[in-house]
């Protein structure tokens, strides 16, 4: 009889930390799977901010030498991503291209402009910086005119700020729902010791002492559950770089070397706070209040 209920016990326990590890893991894991949205949405943000395309077109006077002294010049600013050259045939021959016909032969002549194509790095593609940019440009004596999307650029910072706004508003939410996840299994787990509290507390252990093992193995239980949630992660991030290898989900190792980290830290400090506030609660209570 007294074996039987020993392991009762020792299965009621196992039972009670699993359930604690897979609450841990779960929310981790969603946490993790925010955090690679969040990360993937700044890399598509950055990719179509980086094919926007800042035409300035040369008059038909302009030096060769100062054209080269331009792109050299543009190409050394820490705000370019690239600077082409584009000749006026060039430029012809892509027009005709896409239009599926040559419309020098029904014009004549080329109107086209001799012209250095610049693209910049994703952190300048503000309203503000282009257009500081174009016109800096367009005061010079060689340059005819300084193009760009005008409309295309306000929207897609316009959009990127939304999106950051309700992205930082979800992991908000979502991490707080996970504490008061994680803090639920860990304050169920510890209830069904309150009385072993009480007594340890009644025979004189200090609330350290008494604190102590409960938080060692709640950290433990954190541990686990953060890796579990960790090899969930990489399972996942596998699958979706072989689904879809244009993402490119492993090229960033230092990001996702912070996200883990950051999911590591997370499952330890939530599970260490958890499990202090919940030992503390019950070392607060009478006796006759562990009834209830």
């Amino acid at each position: 009889m007294g074996k039987s209920f020993e392991q009762y016990q020792k299965q009621k326990l196992i039972s009670s930390y699993f359930s604690v590890v897979l609450s841990i893991a779960l929310v981790l894991f969603l946490l993790g799977t925010l955090g690679l949205l969040v990360i993937n949405t700044n890399k598509m943000a950055d990719h179509f901010k980086e094919q926007i395309t800042i035409s300035i077109f040369l008059k038909d006077e302009a030096k060769e030498s100062e054209i080269d002294q331009l792109q050299k010049n543009l190409l050394q600013q820490e705000h370019t991503k690239s600077a082409v050259f584009v000749s006026k045939e060039d430029a012809a021959e892509q027009h005709s291209e896409e239009i599926g016909e040559d419309f020098q032969n029904f014009l004549g002549y080329n109107p086209l402009k001799n012209s250095i194509d610049v693209q910049l790095r994703a952190n300048f593609v503000t309203p503000q910086e282009i257009d500081s940019l174009a016109t800096n440009l367009a005061k010079k004596s060689y340059v005819e005119e300084v193009s760009y999307d005008k409309p295309l650029v306000d929207l897609l910072s316009e959009n990127v700020k939304r999106i950051s706004f309700w992205v930082l508003i979800a992991c908000g939410v979502l991490t707080f729902i996970a504490i008061l996840l994680i803090n639920s299994s860990i304050r169920l787990s510890i209830y069904s010791k309150r009385f072993i509290i009480k007594t340890m507390q009644m025979v004189g252990a200090t609330k350290t002492f008494i604190r102590r093992p409960f938080i060692w193995m709640n950290i433990k239980l954190g541990i686990l559950g953060a890796l579990t949630a960790l090899l969930a992660l990489t399972g996942a991030l596998y699958y979706l770089n072989q689904t879809f290898p244009e993402l490119e989900l492993f090229k960033d190792v230092e990001q996702l070397g912070m996200l883990y980290g950051a999911i590591f830290v997370l499952g330890i400090f939530i599970s260490l706070v958890s499990t202090f506030f919940a030992t503390q609660r019950f070392l607060n209570l009478r006796t006759d209040e562990l009834y209830y």
